[in-house]
């Protein structure tokens, strides 16, 4: 399959897909006129990998996780379940300090706009 024909199939640029490659999240034969080709099977490989980028996790992370798929949709082995807890827990403590971040703005701006208003 050629890049163009996998960006079609799966909505993805190729720009995209290029930068996929070059994290070694993807990958491709070369023609002998230098042409990639992909295997019949880069558009579930893509589909994975952009399931894992909506879901927060980086591109090195995602490397280490393609090999542990179950079967062909998007449901993973049970060795790397303990890992994608971690990755929670990560991003729950993310969303924590956002939280208490945005709060404190808000405050920041309630005082201040008290502070402007006349009486």
């Amino acid at each position: 399959m050629k890049i163009g024909d996998l960006s079609r199939e799966t909505g993805v640029p190729v720009r995209l897909l290029r930068y996929y490659e070059s994290q070694g999240l993807l990958t491709s034969e070369r023609t002998e006129g230098g042409h990639r080709r992909y295997h019949p099977d880069a558009p579930i490989t893509v589909t994975r990998i952009r399931t894992l980028l909506a879901a927060g996790l980086p591109t090195r992370v995602i490397r280490d996780l393609l090999p542990c798929f179950a079967g062909d949709g998007v449901a993973l082995q049970s060795c790397v379940h303990d890992h994608l807890r971690t990755q929670l827990a990560d991003l729950d403590s993310r969303i924590a300090d956002l939280t208490q971040a945005r709060t404190a703005l808000n405050d920041i701006l309630e005082a201040s706009t008290r502070t402007l208003t006349p009486a």
